[in-house]
């Protein structure tokens, strides 16, 4: 698309959003946190630069913040910590440092996250918790260290251990994943694959072609543990532990470990939750319980490549068990 033609998408998306109440304003200062044209260009993104189309995903996400109170999200701990350990223990997500030009590099433990020692609330809590943080703390100290807008991250995902029984998983990765795509559009700028059993080639081959090209463009499958290629962009300190060393048990998580940037005892972890628990004190805001967030809508085109993930993996199932005579993960 060709420049004009995108700040002219620009402006008549900002001419809609003058005209929506203050609460919603209010709540849109949270999103772009100073930097309001790179946040009307990724809804925009992500609407291929259809204005109304994109100031309609926009409008829906703020009025999504409001109903759910998701500016005050980071003053709502979930306790007692022992929960919110095995929480960090199931859902592997992490800031393992950043990228030569600063930009976050996220890791996630895909194959071996398994979300099975709390409700699916508290998952979406926590996610959205890493998301906030990262959207109006991270994002702008490395902005204000480089003396430029640093709006996007990396992600690095480890596929070790994924295996057929992930289906079972399907739930609530595709709750998580619809909260991000509707309502943090276009954070990602790169995402890279590494650890790839047979399993998510398979996979991959089948949905590649159903993914937007913007989307696909944006997924980059390494070799290995893909070392070799993200020191091109990355120190060695900054690589997520399950790309330091090539061979088996590589990439087991262990959260005693302290270079294991998905453990509770990972200097980001502890940032994030001391956080929460001070900005909690300081409102004496602590209670029990997990944060009701409604998950909107998903979006067809989404629903659709769910499925095709979940034929492929039920197919992959058949043929596992008729080659092997038995039922095998």
């Amino acid at each position: 698309m060709a420049d004009a033609a995108c700040d002219d998408a620009v402006e008549q998306l900002a001419a809609l959003l003058d005209q929506v109440e203050a609460p919603l304003k209010k709540t849109f200062e949270n999103v772009h946190q100073g930097y309001p044209t790179e946040t009307l260009v990724r809804f925009l993104k992500a609407r291929e630069w259809h204005v109304n189309k994109a100031q309609k995903m926009l409008v829906d996400s703020l009025n999504w913040r409001i109903q759910n109170e998701i500016d005050s999200i980071l003053e709502k701990p979930i306790i007692p910590v022992d929960l919110y350990r095995s929480i960090r223990d199931t859902q592997l997500v992490g800031l393992s440092g950043y990228s030569k030009e600063g930009i976050p590099v996220f890791a996630v433990g895909v194959g071996l996250s398994t979300y099975d020692k709390a409700s699916v609330n508290y998952y979406v809590q926590s996610h959205i918790q890493i998301n906030e943080y990262r959207d109006r703390f991270i994002l702008p100290t490395v902005t204000k260290k480089y003396g430029r807008p640093i709006t996007t991250c990396i992600k690095v995902l480890d596929m070790t251990g994924l295996k057929l029984s992930a289906l079972n998983q399907m739930k609530i990765v595709t709750a998580i994943s619809t909260v991000d795509d509707l309502n943090y559009p276009e954070k990602t700028e790169t995402y890279y694959i590494v650890n790839a059993p047979y399993i998510f080639s398979a996979c991959w081959k089948v949905v590649k072609p159903l993914l937007q090209e913007r989307t696909r463009k944006k997924v980059h499958v390494l070799r290995g543990c893909g070392k070799d290629e993200l020191l091109k962009i990355m120190d060695y300190s900054s690589l997520p532990h399950f790309c330091r060393r090539e061979g088996s048990g590589a990439s087991k998580h262990s959260s005693n470990d302290p270079d294991d940037c998905f453990s509770l005892d990972h200097p980001f972890h502890k940032e994030l939750y001391n956080f929460i628990q001070e900005q909690a004190l300081n409102l004496e805001l602590i209670k029990q319980g997990s944060l009701h967030v409604k998950i909107p809508e998903q979006d067809p085109e989404d629903a659709k490549i769910v499925e095709v993930i979940e034929a492929e993996f039920h197919k992959l199932g058949v043929e596992n068990k008729s080659a092997n005579g038995v039922g095998k993960d």
